[in-house]
This record gives C-alpha cells, sequence and structure tokens, in this order.
C-alpha cells in the first residue's frame, strides 16, 4: 500500500460537536472531494486501529465491534480481529474480510458476514477518522499507522482479556515442582468465556489429552484481568469460584499459544498450552461471540512476587 502524507490538500475536516457534524471543505478556499480522494485517505496509512472506547451512539456495528485494526487495501477490506497472530497474519494487515467501494466522502464496506454498511468520513485529525453510520447514529474513531511504527506488542498486552478467549479451552502442561500442594494443582483446564452478564470461566480436573468435546467442566465462576500499578509489563488474573474461594495469579504470556500463571500463595508455576483456536469471522458463529467493548481493566496495587 502507498504511503501518503494524510490529508494535505484532499478531503474534509469534520468538526463533532455533541450529535451534530458539521463539513469544512479545506485546501486554501475551496476543493471539490472525489471517490479518489477518499481513497487515497483510506490507503494512507496500513492500518487503522479501531479505538473502541472512542465510539459513540447506541447502535454497533458487528464487524467493527470485532476488529482491532481494519486496512483499506486496493478495493479490499482486511482485519486483525484475532490476537493470535497479530503481526504475521497477512503481513500485519490481518485476514480479508470484505470488500469496500470509496465515494465522495464517504465509503460503502461490503462485509463478507454483515453485509453492506454506507459510512460518513470525517477527519478529526491528520491521523485520525470518524465513520459515522447514520442508520444506527454510530460512529467510530479509527487511528492511522504504518507497519513500520505500529506495536503489535501493545496491542496485544492491552488487550489480554481477548486473548484468552481465542481457545476453546488451554490445557496445564506444566507444573514445577517448587511450590506448596494446593487445589488448583488437580485442575488441568480452563475456559475463558464472556457471557450476557460478563466474562466468566470453567475449569476441568479432567486428565490431560482429553478431547476438548469430552472435558467435563467441574467448577465455573468470574474472572478478571488487572492491570498493575507501576508495572506496565505485568498483569493478574482472579479467578472467583463459585461456592469456593478466589484464586489469585499473576499472568504472564509466553507465546500466542502459551500462558504462565504463577499463584503466589503456593509459590507454584504452571503453564497452560491454548487448544482449539477460535479464528473470528471464518465461523458467523463466532463471529458473534466476541464482541469488544469499551472497557479499561481495572487496577491493582500489588508487588510482583515472580522471581
Amino acid at each position: 500500500m502507498k504511503t501518503l502524507k494524510l490529508f494535505s490538500g484532499f478531503l474534509l475536516l469534520g468538526l463533532l460537536s455533541s450529535s451534530c457534524y458539521t463539513e469544512v471543505l479545506i485546501e486554501d478556499d475551496y476543493i471539490e472531494t472525489s471517490s479518489f480522494n477518499t481513497d487515497q485517505v483510506l490507503q494512507s496509512y496500513d492500518l487503522w486501529y479501531v479505538d473502541i472506547n472512542a465510539s459513540r451512539g447506541n447502535g454497533e456495528v458487528p464487524f467493527l465491534q470485532t476488529a482491532f485494526t481494519i486496512s483499506f487495501d486496493r478495493g479490499l477490506l482486511l482485519a486483525n480481529n484475532n490476537l493470535v497472530g497479530v503481526g504475521k497474519t497477512g503481513g500485519g494487515l490481518g485476514i480479508e474480510v470484505g470488500v469496500y467501494d470509496p465515494l465522495r466522502a464517504a465509503v460503502e464496506i461490503d462485509h463478507d458476514i454483515d453485509g453492506r454498511w454506507l459510512f460518513e468520513i470525517f477527519v478529526l485529525n491528520n491521523a485520525t477518522l470518524e465513520l459515522y453510520n447514520a442508520p444506527t447514529d454510530t460512529s467510530y474513531v479509527i487511528r492511522g499507522y504504518q507497519r513500520s511504527n505500529f506495536d503489535y506488542d501493545i496491542l496485544f498486552y492491552n488487550n489480554i482479556n481477548y486473548f484468552l478467549q481465542e481457545y476453546e479451552a488451554w490445557e496445564k502442561v506444566y507444573t514445577s515442582e517448587a511450590g506448596a500442594i494446593n487445589d488448583f494443582d488437580d485442575e488441568n483446564y480452563l475456559q475463558f468465556l464472556t457471557g450476557t452478564n460478563g466474562d466468566y470461566f470453567r475449569s476441568s480436573v479432567d486428565a490431560p489429552g482429553t478431547a476438548l468435546n469430552s472435558l467435563q467442566w467441574d467448577f465455573e465462576g468470574d474472572y478478571q484481568v488487572y492491570d498493575v500499578v507501576n508495572d506496565e509489563t505485568l498483569k493478574t488474573l482472579t479467578l472467583d469460584y463459585d461456592f469456593l474461594d478466589n484464586d489469585y495469579f499473576e499472568l504472564y504470556v509466553i507465546n500466542d499459544s502459551s500462558i504462565e500463571l504463577y499463584h503466589p500463595d503456593s509459590e507454584t508455576v504452571y503453564e497452560f498450552r491454548g487448544r482449539g483456536y477460535i479464528e473470528f469471522l471464518k465461523n458467523g458463529t463466532n463471529a458473534v461471540t466476541k464482541k469488544r467493548k469499551k472497557t479499561k481493566l481495572p487496577v491493582m496495587n500489588v508487588v510482583r512476587k515472580r522471581k
């Protein structure tokens, strides 16, 4: 994709005041916007990060709720819907999810699953656009990056709560010899899910190597991932078992298919490997089950215990 200096003498500046949009054409006194201008803008950055927390309105565009990034590549729409493989899939742009047709200060997207959507385009600054869908009265803010300066690690790290849901189950593959015996030693599988009432988990004591469709889930409850004060590289995880005590872990990502849970109370290290990768969009049902939500991880004031 050709890199251009964004918004230098073309398209429009969109000023958003509450729910009222005002279009101001720029380039000296006036320019005639065109579909060609629009396409230049959309292709001026390799990736557009979908800033879900900056979205406005009570409606929803399903494929933008699912995507971490979108890319406009000569008529093709690509998206990173998964954190597994992010930065590698599609050369960093993700998978092909549809096609787009640039219009005057607007774009029509024909998504493979969600169908046709028309968006007005408003320029917020030289690297930020707002896509406004009138039928749902909803807008999404997208921020432009080139692949060379896009931090895939930060994208992954800041969205670990979604990463946990990208496998059907996590199988325990290692337990350290060091550490006190505790009840979690017996749990060999974890599953992280989202539902109408929030995120929840299930666990199983079935033997390693059990087929996924044969797993019997013995325990369940709510789970929460936390940021940590003054430690940007650490996440923590709590498992709040129904009718049982809670478990607290330091959460470390080994790679995009393996995680480490350190249990400070017993000083035990566990490693889990993901099984049953869920690629969003390839299956219509799966595409619906995962939606990004406006959220900010709660913060925990703890000190890292893992040596």
